[in-house]
């Protein structure tokens, strides 16, 4: 038995669980009509099979049809999940691991044009700010069949073998009867604690009424909104003593917090940048006070954090849910004394962020995530062993290295400069976001453990490759700074990367022009504004910044508006002209005839990449599949077969930003999904 408090059993009414860390309710998006099918199924059969207690399915499955999810949930209104979830909590079962479900009703957290069209209820007429429907105001018949859904769901679940459910409270329908902000109901479910509490006191009464007291219920719920006027801690505390009393509930899952705009939900779930762990003390007073099982998780993503909260008796669960995303074996590598082996979280959000953009949930550098049917976590040895060389060092070219250095092969990367990482180190030098280079150093602690040999401040020329007499040839050299987009004055500006990287200071009266709407602009704004300069940010988008997602861009915002910051949309800079000792700029609109000025003294351009491709190019003629990748073998995971020179030197592929500007995960998974068949 290991000393480890994280690897010791715990006890849960009648159910044993294995260890202490759990992957905690999230909704990854990958359900197929509603139903957890084949792909949802590998998702949590993975972190099954390396060792998780307990694995948590749904970030909320919906109870009724008027709680129409807003991104892919499932729905455990159908009888047909049955089936569904059966599969899938019998095949983590055969690997250790319990199974349960969080079922919840949105109430306001939703739109009404989404699903089956029905008006969005609430306790109040108040609308959330995140999903801007205007609810109805429940009435007595509402309740009463939403009560029934909750029971009904919870009977399915109970169905298809799972070993509990737990009911979602923060946010969502059942909290909004708590909480005064959004409960302007009369009695008996508005008004006094008592009352705004007897929903789920008759929601939980339905439930075991069906399904019986074994079964285990559980409870996340936020014990403190943090909000003006909303529940307040010591309102939190006599909810959790209530939920205990009851005699109804199996388990607390502690959130502290508010979800109704994308700052609030941020705060709940902290990305990189943000403070570890913010909320786990306040789980642990809970924990004290009640005595009750208590589970947690917020931004626990390494395993030193989850460890202390166990042996510190905070919580008796810890959930380590965006770890397993990044690393589904982490508990496999934590029993095998491999510690140093887990991919870290790096806090990036890429996951939650797509979610809340109706995409599916993918991890900004474990690209076998969300993809298990298709893509593997751990990579097959190669029948043959040949000679792979790379070019460039950035995560593209680093992730290209590791798989081949998996797959047995001998691996050689040249990069021209002294370190590895490419944009994700320029990335790295904003302090918020110095989290990124754990993408970059696992990767090298992989390569060197597989015996992988880098060329650092090494050019690497057509002729130098060839002398390598290498199988495969892979080009990862990334991109450069487009900057030359105006009709006058292209030499008169900067690139976002000058600024970002230290070599042009900001001026003191600048306009930054977003053309492509990524965090390079932001980072740059950044810098410029915290230098005291007056800024203005530009875009010609309907949307400031659309490719930073929902919770991304909370940081950002609540930097920049601090300081002397402007932001206009809608406008293009046109041209930039020498006027004096100042820049005049000129500035039309895609939407008609309109001529505007700004006199600044500096001028910087975001404007996405251009691929560095001249090796790719110089390299072709010598290649034998003259660099063509045939997609319908790329898309299957069969080896490319492409022969179009039989007198070629090698196979000729590239990847990431040497194709086209895209981002770190799609770098990432180029050099997967092709290397992972060489």
């Amino acid at each position: 038995m290991s000393n480890d408090p994280l690897l010791q059993p715990y006890q849960l009414k009648h159910l044993t669980l294995r260890n202490r860390i759990i992957t905690t309710s999230h909704e990854p998006a990958y359900p197929e009509d509603g139903m957890p099918k084949a792909l949802y199924r590998a998702y949590h059969v993975e972190r099954a099979k390396a060792g998780v207690a307990l694995t948590m399915t749904a970030g909320s499955a919906a109870v009724s049809r008027d709680s129409p999810p807003v991104f892919n949930n499932i729905l455990a209104y159908k009888d047909e999940v049955v089936g569904w979830m059966k599969d899938l909590t019998d095949e983590c079962h055969e690997h250790g691991a319990a199974v349960m479900i969080q079922l919840t009703h949105l109430g306001r957290r939703t739109r009404w044009d989404k699903g089956d069209w029905l008006p969005v209820v609430s306790p109040s007429l108040n609308r959330e700010a995140a999903h801007r429907a205007f609810p109805k105001q429940l009435e007595d018949w509402d309740i009463e069949r939403i009560i029934k859904d909750y029971a009904d769901a919870a009977e399915r679940m109970q169905a298809a073998g799972l070993d509990g459910i737990e009911l979602q409270a923060y946010g969502h329908l059942m909290d909004q009867f708590w909480s005064p902000l959004t409960n302007e109901l009369d009695a008996p479910y508005g008004g006094s604690l008592d009352n705004r509490l007897r929903f789920t006191f008759d929601v939980l009464s339905a439930i075991r009424q069906r399904v019986g007291n074994q079964f285990i219920v559980g409870v996340r719920y936020t014990a403190d909104e943090m909000l003006n006027g909303g529940l307040n801690a010591d309102e939190g505390m006599d909810i959790s003593r209530r939920l205990k009393a009851s005699g109804m509930v199996d388990f607390l899952n502690v959130i502290r917090g508010h979800i109704d705009t994308d700052a609030g939900l941020t705060d709940v779930i902290p990305i990189q940048g943000m403070a570890s762990s913010p909320h786990l003390d306040f789980a642990g007073q809970i924990r004290a006070a009640t005595d009750f099982p208590t589970f947690h998780a917020a931004k626990i993503s390494d395993v030193a954090t989850a460890r202390h909260a166990i042996a510190s008796g905070k919580v008796d669960m810890i959930g380590m849910t965006r770890a397993h995303m990044t690393d589904p074996h982490l508990v496999r590598k934590l029993i095998e004394g491999r510690e140093q082996d887990i991919r870290p979280c790096v806090g990036a959000n890429y996951c939650l962020d797509r979610i809340y953009q109706g995409g599916a949930a993918y991890c900004i550098h474990n690209a076998a995530t969300g993809r298990e049917t298709s893509m593997p976590h751990e990579i097959p040895k190669a029948a043959k062993r040949r000679k792979v060389v790379i070019i460039g060092a950035g995560p593209a070219g680093l992730e290209a290295a590791r798989v081949a250095g998996e797959r047995g092969h001998q691996v050689l990367v040249f990069e021209a400069a002294n370190h590895a990482g490419g944009q994700v180190r320029l990335t790295a030098r904003s302090p918020r976001r110095r989290e990124m280079l754990g993408i970059i150093d696992w990767r090298m602690e992989q390569c060197t453990a597989l015996g992988v040999e880098f060329r650092f401040n090494t050019w690497a020329d057509a002729e130098t490759i060839r002398a390598e007499q290498a199988d495969v040839v892979i080009v990862a050299t990334g991109g450069f700074p487009h900057t030359e987009i105006l009709s006058a004055g292209n030499e008169l500006v900067v690139s976002a990367w000058d600024i970002i990287s230290g070599d042009v200071k900001p001026g003191a009266n600048v306009l930054l022009f977003d053309d492509a709407g990524d965090h390079t602009a932001l980072q740059a704004a950044e810098f410029i504004a915290q230098s005291g300069a007056k800024l203005e940010i530009m875009t010609p988008d309907r949307s400031f910044a659309p490719e930073v997602m929902a919770m991304n861009l909370v940081p950002y915002m609540r930097s920049l508006q601090k300081l002397d910051t402007t932001f206009t949309v809608t406008y293009r800079l046109a041209a930039v002209a020498r006027d004096g000792a100042e820049l005049l700029a000129s500035i039309d609109s895609d939407y008609g005839d309109v001529r505007k000025e700004r006199r600044v003294d500096q001028v910087v351009i975001n404007h996405g990449t251009r691929p560095m491709d001249e090796l790719y190019l110089e390299l072709k003629p010598f290649s034998r599949n003259l660099g063509a990748v045939e997609y319908a073998e790329l898309i299957v995971g069969q080896p490319q077969s492409r022969d179009d020179n039989p007198q070629g030197e090698f196979q000729l592929f590239r990847i990431g930003d040497a194709v086209a500007a895209r981002n770190t995960h799609a770098a990432i998974y180029d050099a997967l999904r092709l290397v992972k068949d060489l």
